[in-house]
């Protein structure tokens, strides 16, 4: 008589394909010991991944041959950037003379958002490959934002006279994911865009997320078909050959 078949363990299944979190067991009414000490742990890294701070150096060294401005946006200080998001839209003036017009064809902006961890282990690997893939772009010089939200590449785009900012930025850390890039694609950027009239490309944190390589195709495709349409947002459909089409835009940037 055949043995039977041995039970499958789906929890187990589903585990290995995501990072969330999926059948954590309990001990009579709590969780268990271990579930709850993972948890406060993903919760103090998503805390430390808001509050950090920007090593620019370093980040100048990820990107070694490219020259970088650094810049401000309004808000001074972290705590006044994550009780005023209207500040971190701005430029600070101080700043805005660095800013002359490029006349290039792309800016790319790097701003700390609301996760400077995803900025400092993503953003030098992925400007390397991107820029990579655009040769067909004059690109302006590299601008390092502090304290920026998605819409201070609007202001930073305007000011370097270029067609296109592509911002990258930390996303707002999750408790599966504190280090995640975003990349937003803004056509024409000028004060006073619309989240609707840009693209995003979200996710970006190998392993885990898009790897870089892969990024940066779909990001370079949206740019072409940008440059061709000469718009960007819910007009611009993302049907690169490189992935799935980009995730809608994540709130609060």
């Amino acid at each position: 008589m055949a043995e039977p078949p041995a039970p499958i363990d789906l929890a187990a299944r589903l585990r290995a394909l995501t990072q969330a979190r999926i059948a954590l067991g309990r001990t009579g009414q709590s969780l268990t010991t271990t579930s709850l000490l993972d948890f406060e742990l993903a919760h103090a890294r998503a805390r430390d991944a808001v509050h950090a701070r920007l090593d620019a150096n370093a980040l100048r060294d990820a990107i070694d041959g490219q020259d970088v401005v650094e810049v401000h946006s309004l808000a001074s200080d972290r705590a006044t950037y994550l009780q005023r998001p209207d500040l971190g839209r701005l430029l600070d003036p101080a700043d805005a003379a660095l800013l002359g017009p490029s006349n290039a064809g792309v800016a790319i902006v790097i701003g700390d958002g609301l996760s400077a961890t995803a900025v400092q282990r993503h953003a030098g690997p992925l400007v390397v490959a991107l820029i990579a893939r655009l040769a067909n772009w004059s690109i302006a010089p590299i601008v390092l934002a502090h304290h920026a939200r998605v819409a201070l590449g609007d202001e930073i785009g305007a000011a370097l006279v270029v067609d296109l900012v592509i911002m990258l930025i930390g996303e707002r850390p999750g408790l599966s994911a504190p280090d995640s890039l975003g990349a937003y694609l803004t056509w024409a950027p000028r004060p006073g865009r619309r989240d609707s009239e840009r693209n995003c490309v979200s996710n970006i944190r190998p392993p885990h997320g898009l790897g870089y390589a892969v990024a940066a195709e779909r990001i370079a495709w949206l740019a072409e078909q940008a440059r061709t349409l000469r718009l960007t947002g819910t007009q611009l459909k993302d049907e690169s050959p490189a992935g799935a089409r980009a995730p809608q835009l994540p709130d609060g940037q």
